[in-house]
């Protein structure tokens, strides 16, 4: 089911009501022709970013905060009107594309990972000056208000249980969302569909093996960040997404010695999970498998 969209910078935010307690804010993939001229396109709206929120009576969950102030505002003024009274933020990991919103929740509880934190204060004077990744800059760029204590927090949303769990998939400050009575995973950005982008390839071993323990939490639901609009309304990805994802890094890090198979479109090298339907093929991504080649280039 789809709420009415919502018009933001950076164009429109389909509401996604995906059960009662959980809400979709999807955003981009409006158009494929890959233009690319800032972060906020590169491996956001170019891509399609979905945040999410859990609402059950007065309390919700905002699990990243989209891709500037606008868009968290949309997120705000939706989970208020449904009825939210005290709102807490998490965010999935430092990177822009979560992050760039939290100054619609300045007066909210925004959590987040140790490392999370460290990466968003060691990164704080280049995020605000648009110097990190180029412009827009995030300024000011809110803090978290608090960090969790270990690799797995539990939160009372209403009667909901809200686990966070760390994983070192995609980056290392990685946070996911499980909820335990729906049986669902808010995975942000430790799956992609089509593929995952790679930014820590001397790491790759690692998040092979920690898809493997994201597996293992048995998820009927999974909701990535990054994906179709259509699937995620459709009821999310199932634990496909995560094998698919598995075996793209395990055949990525194969490539250095495999000159046939760096030469494969993306569509060729994942011929095997597209018909098997654990992900979609999306053009734009094209662009972000050659530049996971290059990653894992020996000239690199």
């Amino acid at each position: 089911m789809s709420e009415p969209d919502q018009n933001a910078d950076g164009g429109a935010i389909h509401v996604l009501r995906l059960s009662e307690h959980l809400y979709g804010f999807y955003a981009g993939r409006d158009s494929t022709d890959g233009d690319v001229t800032s972060w906020v396109e590169d491996g956001a709206l170019s891509l399609g970013i979905c945040s999410y929120a859990v609402i059950d009576g007065t309390e919700a969950l905002v699990f990243d905060t989209g891709v500037n102030v606008d868009h968290g505002r949309v997120m705000r003024e939706t989970v208020e009107e449904l009825g939210a009274t005290r709102i807490t933020v998490v965010l999935s990991h430092w990177h822009l594309d979560h992050v760039a919103g939290n100054a619609a929740f300045s007066d909210c509880e925004i959590v987040a990972s140790p490392r999370t934190a460290e990466l968003l204060e060691q990164h704080r004077s280049a995020i605000e000056s648009g110097t990190l990744e180029g412009p827009p800059a995030i300024r000011p760029l809110v803090m978290p208000t608090r960090t969790t204590s270990g690799d797995h927090d539990t939160l009372r949303i209403g009667s909901l249980d809200v686990d966070l769990l760390r994983f070192e998939i995609h980056s290392d400050d990685a946070t996911v969302i499980r909820l335990p009575s729906l049986g669902v995973l808010l995975a942000a950005d430790t799956l992609e569909d089509t593929i995952t982008y790679v930014t820590e390839p001397d790491r790759l071993p690692t998040h092979i093996s920690e898809l493997e323990r994201l597996r293992g939490l048995g998820a009927h639901q999974i909701f990535p960040s990054h994906g179709s609009r259509e699937t995620i309304q459709a009821g999310g990805y199932d634990e496909g997404l995560i094998v698919a994802t598995r075996d793209y890094l395990t055949r990525l890090s194969e490539t250095s010695a495999d000159p046939a198979r760096r030469a494969l479109t993306l569509q060729e090298f994942v011929r095997p999970e597209l018909e098997r339907g654990w992900i979609g093929y999306f053009a734009p991504y094209e662009r972000v498998h050659q530049e996971n080649l290059e990653m894992m280039s020996p000239n690199a």
